[in-house]
């Protein structure tokens, strides 16, 4: 038998990276100057007044707009115009929040839509496992119409008419329209890799399909409604608030509509009083007091309420992420229990050689070689890592030439190796036998070939076993001696680096972390300690996770999970935030309420970051709204009622040139500030991991003071270039 080619010296590499990295903040992508300008079109439709009574804050600023169109044409004065266009452009700049938010999920819209045309699909009618060509009718027909539970067959360079689960074949499927990832995918029958995506293309083979959609209601068309804000259901906090901000605009209007006797009462008293007679002229009474409301009522937040929300949900597409509702976005920011499955999301997935421990006299490098010699023809996910951890640890590049006759793994002799012959070039050049496999077995063979069984394999086996490894024992046989043991490969769970630090953000954040595993408690114990979760769940059958997550939510917390199997969808359908792969079954994406395109099942940490951002970014711009009308009253109603109540002097801190051009500053004011506020609702507010005290407390500060201050200079400023550019006002 001829001998193995020489173990040759190679710089050690590091070991690819596949995990998240360290934490990063949650953002999100910058506001183009430009689509302000393509949104401004649809920001005019929007005034249209059915449109815009969904927004009762901005519907009620249009009609003082339209109430003060006409007092200005019946009335004729340079303040009345003035007022009236910034009136205007306040809706208009609300409208253009949302318009742009709308937009920005236009051109992914229009790419699925592409997909979107119409198939031929080749229905099966008869079809059965199995079955003959001759047994079953092959019908074409337009993909608009199958049905739920029709067979199609598709091969290689067809579309896949509609949604749906392989049934029988196997293929190589081009999702990058979906996805975005220029690498081919395999859907196959049976597993939890079985669903297809309508509008993707088969590359090779053939396979049937089982339609899983209802028509018009494939996945692309969710997608599409997604990206562009369509049809979009305002979330249970959102309709809070919005119920909050109508309470307010109905309590100033009233309270407005109340100051009209006052302001016929202010007219006769005001009339010696010179810098209060331009607000008692005619027409003139009725503007102010319309401004008044719309400084009044909560048109900051009204204007960017509803863009926030698209701009939310928009954080998640540009990630990936399909979310059945606005409603599982927003609990995911509420989340407090995260349940994690190990196998692909805590660790690799694969065991992977992590050490290698010796017995006896043995040296590592001689273990190192022999180990890497019987791995190579080892195919498995573990029989790769252990040739790259002795490649990457020892620097051994191992060769072996054609003729070894190597031994491949089976389940009966739970060993696999190679025999190699004799090499007159190596140091160690006789014949040899190499064996790695379970210990128990290598032992067995040692023992049959003579050689005895150290006890210090016993103290390595329970060594890896304990810290939850799987240890495989390495043996050799020189030609004309008794097989002896050289050592144990400790092969593991590699944890993804990176996930002991987002774990304790979360905990920062209040959020428990479980993972879920079907591993015995000992191993289970063992990656939960090395990956910094706050508790595990071993042997876990579907049954444990669905009663986990009821028990969670029955004391007050909110649960998120990840899945991708049929045996998932129990717990996906009571997870309050359940988040499919695209992968997995159809099961398993029709019972969460979101759908991870990119199947990776750690984005339900950024997910999560995500829905925070959402709640702290609607939360931020509600104090600032409210802070900042605080500044307008001490503008305007000093300005009003100064002449006819000389204490309000004392709240006229701002010391603005006149009654009509600290209306008119005011005024300006509120307009603008929600264009300037537009880039910072669509891309949120930055989110840092802590705890909510933190959290809120530097929000009060930042937004809760900045709103209070910033008006009182922004209008301070707006008066002093009124006055200058605009004489007489």
């Amino acid at each position: 038998m001829a001998a193995p080619a020489p173990v040759r010296e190679k710089p050690a590499e590091s070991m690819p990276a596949g995990a998240p990295g360290p934490s990063r903040r949650i953002g999100a992508g910058l506001l183009d100057p430009q689509q302000l300008w393509l949104a401004l079109p649809a920001a005019l439709l929007k005034l249209n007044p059915v449109t815009l009574a969904r927004n009762p804050v901005m519907f009620v600023t249009e009609i003082g707009a339209a109430l003060t169109t006409g007092l200005a044409i019946a009335h004729a004065s340079l303040f009345g115009w003035l007022i009236t266009a910034w009136l205007w452009l306040t809706v208009v700049f609300a409208n253009l929040a949302e318009a742009v938010a709308e937009s920005r999920g236009r051109a992914q819209a229009d790419t699925l839509r592409g997909m979107r045309r119409q198939t031929v699909a080749r229905r099966l009618v008869g079809w059965q496992p199995g079955a003959g060509s001759g047994s079953y009718i092959e019908e074409s027909v337009g993909a608009g119409e199958l049905r739920r539970d029709d067979l199609v067959v598709v091969e290689a360079g067809e579309l896949v008419p509609g949604d749906g689960d392989v049934i029988e074949g196997v293929a190589s499927i081009d999702e990058s329209a979906i996805t975005g990832e220029s690498a081919p995918v395999i859907r196959e029958a049976g597993g939890d890799r079985s669903a297809v995506t309508g509008g993707t293309r088969v590359l090779s083979d053939r396979i049937v399909v089982r339609v899983t959609q209802e028509p018009g209601a494939s996945f692309l068309d969710r997608m599409i409604s997604l990206v562009e804000g369509a049809n979009r259901q305002k979330t249970p906090n959102e309709l809070a608030l919005n119920l909050l901000l109508v309470m307010m605009t109905f309590v100033f209007l009233v309270a407005v509509l109340t100051l009209q006797p006052m302001a016929i009462f202010s007219k006769a008293f005001m009339a010696a009083a010179p810098d209060s007679q331009a607000l008692t002229a005619d027409g003139v009474t009725g503007i102010v007091l319309v401004s008044l409301l719309v400084c009044l009522i909560p048109t900051t937040i009204g204007g960017l309420l509803s863009a926030i929300g698209i701009a939310g949900m928009d954080r998640l597409v540009q990630r990936n992420v399909l979310a059945m509702s606005g409603r599982a976005v927003e609990a995911a920011g509420d989340v407090n229990t995260l349940l994690l499955d190990k196998t692909g999301t805590i660790t690799y997935g694969n065991r992977r050689a992590s050490d290698l421990l010796t017995v006896d006299s043995v040296t590592g490098r001689r273990l190192a070689d022999a180990a890497a010699l019987s791995s190579l023809a080892d195919e498995t996910p573990e029989g790769r890592s252990i040739v790259a951890y002795v490649r990457d640890k020892f620097g051994l590049e191992a060769t072996v030439p054609g003729d070894a006759a190597w031994v491949p793994f089976s389940a009966t002799t739970r060993m696999s190796g190679v025999d190699l012959a004799a090499d007159a070039s190596r140091a160690d050049g006789g014949a040899r036998r190499l064996r790695k496999g379970a210990a128990s077995a290598v032992a067995a063979w040692v023992q049959e070939n003579g050689g005895t069984v150290p006890a210090a394999l016993d103290v390595c086996v329970k060594q890896v076993s304990a810290s939850g490894g799987t240890p495989l024992a390495v043996a050799e046989q020189p030609a004309d001696g008794p097989a002896r043991v050289l050592g144990v490969v400790h092969l593991k769970d590699v944890v993804k680096p990176g996930l002991r630090e987002r774990f304790a953000e979360l905990r920062r954040m209040g959020i428990r972390t479980v993972m879920v595993t079907g591993d015995n408690p000992v191993t289970a114990k063992a990656i939960a300690d090395e990956a910094g979760v706050d508790d595990f769940l071993a042997e876990a059958t579907p049954e444990d996770k669905l009663a986990l997550i009821k028990k969670e939510q029955a004391g007050g917390h909110l649960v998120a999970m990840t899945g991708d199997g049929t045996n998932d969808a129990p717990a996906l359908a009571q997870a309050d935030v359940g988040v499919a792969m695209n992968t997995g079954t159809s099961a398993a994406k029709e019972a969460g309420n979101m759908v991870d395109l990119d199947s990776d099942p750690t984005k339900i940490i950024d997910i999560v970051e995500i829905g925070k951002q959402l709640l702290i970014t609607r939360g931020a711009l509600t104090a600032f709204s409210i802070a900042n009308d605080i500044a307008k009253y001490f503008a305007i109603l000093p300005a009003m009622f100064g002449g006819v109540y000389p204490a309000l002097d004392a709240i006229n801190i701002m010391r603005l040139h006149s009654p009509t051009s600290a209306i008119l500053s005011a005024v300006i004011f509120n307009a603008v500030i929600i264009a300037v506020l537009i880039p910072l609702a669509l891309r949120g507010v930055r989110y840092r991991p802590s705890s909510a005290d933190s959290l809120l407390t530097r929000n009060l500060w930042i937004y809760g003071m900045g709103g209070l201050i910033l008006p009182f200079l922004a209008i301070k400023f707006i008066d002093v270039a009124v006055v200058q550019f605009i004489p007489g006002i």
